[in-house]
């Protein structure tokens, strides 16, 4: 029993934590019984010793002192102020006007607010809450099938999920050990992709079913008319921004700051025109501009500095905070009461977070103590079809754990045992945690667990209703209706995730476009330093009064007397006359009397220790006669 615990504890865990979790316990504290239990029995069995339980302080601090996690709070409490101060409201009615006329325009609206408070807030919860009380009471007024109301909506809102600035992202990279920033970048192509696809199924549905997305009456439709007027504004800003991106030139950034100016000068224009009746735009023109363009300008006081390198996620999490209190403040909804309810929900996600975390963390020591790891990564590795064999697998694994686990149960407990075996495979990890981030944003539609289902559910209405605009009594919608509604974009977010597969350029694209090093092909060649002249180094160079870099001491240009040639007396003739030493210099006094060489006139030369001529008697000269 013993040996077959010690071979097969890895598995064994991974068994034991699912059927924890299955019973109901909390995440957080299942992850840490299990691993706490299978640690003590791993001890008891003689698998390690019970210093393995030493690093757990060191984990915890390590939590604790984990910088990029402060962007959740950050996030969580910009996204939970937008969502009172009535920027949603203002959003959908707004863009419902715009595409009223339009068959299904109340479903555009929707994914197009959708889209952009997942890039204002990151918060799933507070996306289809507020879209779920503002937008489905009116499309239930006015005809629209209540599985594709609903279904647009909850999928509207989990696209804060995949598009900056999201705390799946986040989570992400902290598990993956990579960029949040790059993280961002990454995942900003296929955010936005995914948003068309959403706006294609619509429009699709709308074209094949007229009745289930029917237009806005006319009667309803309170700004009038004003599109030309719109579009006259927005190409006026967008010839603005290539302006300004020329005048810009290769300012690092510039697209980003030349959209930037674009933006201010159409808001500009909309305010001056409703402060000083200019009537250069339309009604409608001028309600869209003023309401689209604070969230944007938020948009890129988060992402914009993130991108450009000036803040990093944390200081930009921050930044959007202050900005999203700024914008509360502005239109005057900003309160002790909201500000109070956004900080008591942002503590307990924080928390919530934190404490699953610091249970992955307990569980994980044990699972590594145990080689769980490489037993996880031998399993992944060995699979047939390589990286795309492994990406498969890996998807349909997470597919299916979705049903039961949401996003940061995911993110914690599975995502930490694929990374090693995908950077092993040489998979880039970018790439493959957008993939993953893709995959987990079904965990919110999935019959019959998906988290978006449930918050929509809880707004919806339940019982037969009277409409307070109409006077009539309309259906309730019921839970079946709410499933049925997501199932298509689940299909869609599978698409979605093999066209991420297949293009992995839409992802790359973060590593920017300028030329690429290898390091292996980097050849580092030292250049030799001048040696000493008659020992393997080159002579030196003249000396016209500067210092003397690789060039020998001055008096040290030749060989030591007597070992130019032969020594004297064996054939060599008499030695030749040798250079002066210069004077002056420590060691390099001239030999002392009866030891110099017989060259008459000769100057004395430098005396080298172990290098001096031979004494007389042995071959040499005889000494000078002294003077």
């Amino acid at each position: 029993m013993i040996e077959f615990l010690t071979t097969y504890m890895a598995p064994i865990m991974f068994a034991s934590l699912v059927i924890v979790l299955l019973l109901g316990y909390p995440v957080a504290f299942a992850l840490a019984f299990v691993g706490l239990t299978w640690g003590i029995i791993g001890i008891e069995i003689g698998l390690f010793q019970p210093t393995l339980f030493q690093a757990l302080p060191d984990r915890l601090f390590g939590i604790m002192g984990n910088d990029t996690l402060l962007a959740i709070p950050f996030f969580t409490f910009m996204g939970l102020i937008l969502e009172r101060s009535g920027m949603a409201e203002d959003l959908l009615d707004t863009i419902g006007q715009l595409f009223g006329p339009v068959r299904g325009g109340l479903a555009f609206a929707v994914v197009v607010v959708g889209a952009l408070l997942a890039a204002t807030t990151g918060v799933v919860a507070a996306s289809v809450i507020a879209m779920g009380l503002i937008s489905l009471p009116i499309m239930l007024r006015y005809g629209y099938d209540r599985s594709m109301a609903t279904g647009v909506i909850a999928a509207s809102g989990t696209l804060a999920q995949i598009i900056p600035p999201s705390l799946v992202l986040i989570v992400m990279a902290d598990q993956l050990g990579r960029s949040v920033g790059d993280m961002y970048k990454g995942a900003l192509v296929p955010g936005l992709i995914l948003t068309s696809i959403y706006l294609g199924y619509v429009a699709l549905a709308a074209f094949l079913k007229p009745n289930w997305a029917p237009a806005l009456p006319k009667e309803v439709r309170t700004l009038g008319s004003g599109v030309t007027s719109l579009l006259v504004t927005l190409a006026a800003a967008v010839a603005v921004g290539f302006l300004a991106d020329w005048w810009l030139g290769n300012t690092h950034g510039a697209e980003i700051w030349a959209a930037a100016i674009a933006v201010l000068f159409a808001y500009v224009v909309a305010v001056a025109n409703k402060a000083l009746g200019l009537k250069l735009l339309s009604r409608l023109a001028q309600q869209v501009v003023i309401v689209l363009i604070p969230p944007m300008a938020l948009i890129f006081l988060v992402l914009g500095t993130i991108f450009l390198g000036v803040a990093t996620p944390t200081e930009g999490g921050a930044m959007g905070a202050v900005g999203a209190l700024a914008l509360a403040a502005s239109k005057r909804k900003l309160n002790f009461e909201i500000t109070k309810q956004a900080l008591d929900a942002t503590t307990k996600l924080s928390s919530f977070v934190l404490f699953i975390l610091i249970g992955a963390r307990v569980f994980s020591l044990t699972f590594y103590g145990v080689d769980g790891h490489k037993w996880v990564e031998h399993l992944l590795t060995s699979l047939p079809g390589g990286q795309l064999g492994f990406l498969i697998v890996v998807n349909l694994l997470v597919f299916i754990l979705a049903f039961f686990l949401d996003f940061f149960e995911l993110a914690f407990i599975i995502v930490p045992l694929l990374a090693p075996a995908a950077e092993k495979l040489g998979i880039d990890l970018i790439w493959f945690g957008v993939l993953l981030g893709i995959n987990m944003q079904t965990s919110f539609m999935h019959p019959p667990f998906g988290f978006a289902l449930f918050y929509l559910r809880s707004v919806a209405p339940r019982m037969p209703y009277v409409d307070k605009i109409t006077g009539q009594t309309l259906a309730p919608v019921t839970t079946g209706q709410i499933y049925w509604g997501a199932v298509p974009f689940v299909f869609i977010q599978i698409i979605m995730v093999c066209l991420a597969l297949g293009f992995p350029q839409m992802v790359m694209h973060y590593k920017g476009s300028g030329p690429k090093i290898d390091p292996s092909t980097i050849n580092i060649v030292v250049p030799p330093v001048g040696g000493i002249p008659g020992l393997g180094g080159a002579p030196a160079g003249p000396n016209f009064g500067g210092p003397n870099f690789g060039g020998p001491p001055p008096g040290l240009g030749g060989p030591p007397p007597g070992l130019g040639g032969p020594p004297p007396g064996l054939g060599g003739g008499a030695p030749a006359p040798a250079p002066a030493a210069p004077q002056g210099i420590p060691g390099l006094t001239a030999p002392p009397p009866g030891l110099a060489p017989a060259a008459p006139a000769a100057p004395a030369a430098p005396a080298i220790p172990g290098l001096t001529a031979p004494p007389p008697g042995l071959g040499g000269p005889a000494p000078a006669p002294q003077q």
